[in-house]
């Protein structure tokens, strides 16, 4: 086995393991590159279909391209798509301009605890990696937050030699993290062999591209001519910068992603 075959047994062992060890369960679906890789994995963990309904946090902000790939793929796979969108915060005012973090809480974090509630899901399954940002390196494959999606980040238990803890407190939410030990460039050459397909603002227009992606006003393109997968891989190699420089949620607060995960961010 090479190196993304051994990732994606991994993953694929650890969505079974949560379809088995957990009652009912929702994948967060953001159509960004890391959350489509995982969807993919899903429908090979499970023979060509997923048997978790997707989740889509709708902000009311995101880039149109985003909201039309998400359909389309939807549609062409089939896939049992849950949108959410919290509109008691829009209608009393909620946007960026109320600050980035005060936002992606009532957007964001209330918009995913207002879906985890109504449906009753005893835990998500989510794409985040360690090396993406740093709050995140502290989470586990499995990773327990209280009945109302808190996460203390100070009381994690070990997971070694592949041993993870899946008994939790009955009525505490689950995350699950099938990529987490992934990075960047592991997604990306995993989309080439796979021939993933993806929303098109990854690829360089006039000589700007998104790295990561996002609510529009929170959200740059970097600067890049990378048209192709091969030429975003050789771009990685070559880059000093963070994956996340374009979210100005992160530019606000050093800690801002660790704030909101607190309180059950995804």
């Amino acid at each position: 086995m090479n190196h993304l075959d051994r990732l994606e047994a991994e993953s694929i062992y650890i969505l079974r393991e949560a379809y088995k060890k957990f009652g009912k369960l929702g994948m967060l679906w953001s159509i960004g590159k890391d959350s489509t890789v995982m969807l993919w994995l899903a429908q090979k963990a499970f023979f060509g279909n997923c048997p978790f309904p997707l989740i889509h946090v709708d902000t009311t902000y995101k880039i149109p391209e985003m909201i039309t790939f998400r359909d389309e793929v939807a549609k062409k796979y089939n896939l049992k798509l849950i949108v959410n969108t919290n509109t008691k915060a829009l209608e009393e005012g909620m946007g960026p301009h109320e600050g980035r973090l005060i936002c992606c809480k009532a957007l964001k974090t209330e918009g995913l605890n207002q879906i985890t509630k109504e449906h009753e899901f005893e835990g998500l399954i989510v794409g985040i990696r360690r090396d993406e940002e740093g709050s995140r390196s502290k989470e586990r494959v499995f990773s327990e937050r209280n009945s109302e999606s808190e996460w203390d980040y100070t009381d994690q238990p070990p997971e070694l030699w592949d041993q993870f803890k899946t008994d939790f407190k009955k009525g505490n939410h689950i995350r699950v993290h099938p990529i987490i030990n992934w990075r960047e460039i592991d997604v990306w050459e995993y989309i080439k062999r796979e021939n993933i397909p993806l929303v098109d603002l990854y690829f360089a227009k006039d000589g700007k591209r998104y790295r990561s992606l996002g609510c529009a006003p929170c959200t740059n393109p970097i600067d890049s001519n990378a048209t192709t997968i091969d030429e975003i891989i050789e771009e990685l190699k070559n880059s000093n910068e963070t994956e996340r420089s374009g979210r100005a949620q992160d530019q606000e607060d050093s800690h801002a992603l660790e704030k909101l995960r607190k309180q059950g961010y995804m």
